[in-house]
């Protein structure tokens, strides 16, 4: 009997040291499984802060009008450099459009997405609109604008081209720094486009019925019965914007029976005048462009057409100089 107790009492010992050397692994157990709920719960909560933040994106742009900047990854496909790599933003409802006016009319469609998805039956394809751009000489051009959906700030998204040759090619873009146009300005500055387009409508006008009055009054090289020699004229440049000049009076010489004028243009920028069908280089490599070019007539508007290379893209410019014989002074030797 006592035997068997003994035995009893040293099996409930083993029994309570099994459940005791348990315990540590129980344990650990548990804490694992709570450090895993711990990250689970952190990536959860980072996830949620980056969606939230993406949709701040969105959200911090209160409806209105503002002008962002429109990066591309071509050289070729990009904002005209007339408005300084920046398009017109709009956000309404909480969707945002970014008109930008391009560089040419060589760019057709636009497709908000990839190239292959452009393709597909059903593909919203963006019409383009006529811009006329102003650059900082004064010279417009017409070229093609496009209003295309934005999805986020400061984020790329695909933009596909369709090209004159009827390709689609893929592109990268995005749009950053938005600022708030304000309403005031943005009325005055088309106002001011407004009496700028009016002034020159004008200038062009009476430059046309000028032209018309003194057509009759033209005169040859034979009229003026000058002997050889070199002369100053007293010279005026009409058309283009009106701010391009040239320097007045101009030297103008006369020899066997022909008449060459030296003009020297207020700016660096031209590279070739055309006359009667005939390209003239300039004379010089440094300073304001200077050429020399025959004088057809005087007294009444010569017609002649000057290259300028001051834009993104060459740009011939029709002009007329207007040799003012009375005031013809012969240059002493």
């Amino acid at each position: 009997m006592k035997k068997r107790y003994v035995n009893l009492i040293l099996a409930m010992v083993s029994a309570s040291a099994m459940v005791l050397g348990s315990v540590p692994a129980m344990a650990t157990t548990d804490s694992a499984k709570t450090e895993s709920a711990k990250n689970d719960s952190k990536e959860d909560a980072e996830a949620s802060n980056e969606k939230e933040a993406d949709a701040a994106k969105t959200d911090t742009l209160e409806d209105g009008v503002y002008t962002a900047e429109f990066d591309t990854d071509s050289s070729m496909f990009h904002v005209n450099e007339a408005n300084d790599k920046k398009g017109k933003l709009t956000v309404k409802d909480g969707k945002m459009t970014i008109h930008v006016s391009l560089v040419s009319k060589k760019i057709v469609n636009l497709f908000a997405g990839t190239a292959e998805d452009a393709q597909k039956d059903g593909a919203e394809i963006i019409e383009p609109t006529t811009d006329t751009v102003k650059y900082s000489d004064g010279y417009t051009e017409e070229v093609y604008g496009f209003d295309i959906p934005v999805p986020a700030i400061g984020e790329e998204f695909d933009v596909a081209l369709l090209g004159e040759k009827g390709k689609w090619y893929d592109h990268k873009v995005s749009v950053k720094d938005p600022v708030k146009t304000d309403d005031t300005a943005e009325e005055a500055a088309e106002d001011s486009d407004k009496k700028d387009e009016a002034s020159d409508k004008e200038t062009t006008e009476k430059s046309d019925a000028s032209k018309d009055d003194k057509k009759s009054e033209g005169k040859k090289l034979e009229d003026l019965k000058l002997e050889d020699g070199t002369y100053e004229f007293d010279v005026t440049l009409t058309g283009g914007t009106g701010r391009a000049t040239v320097e007045s009076p101009a030297k103008v010489e006369i020899k066997d029976k022909e008449a060459t004028a030296t003009i020297i243009w207020s700016s660096p920028n031209y590279d070739y005048m055309i006359v009667d069908g005939e390209k003239y280089e300039p004379v010089n490599k440094d300073g304001n462009s200077t050429f020399e070019i025959p004088v057809t007539v005087f007294d009444t508007e010569m017609e002649v057409t000057a290259d300028t290379v001051a834009m993104s893209t060459p740009h011939e410019i029709d002009y007329t100089l207007n040799f003012d014989s009375s005031s013809m002074k012969k240059e002493e030797k």
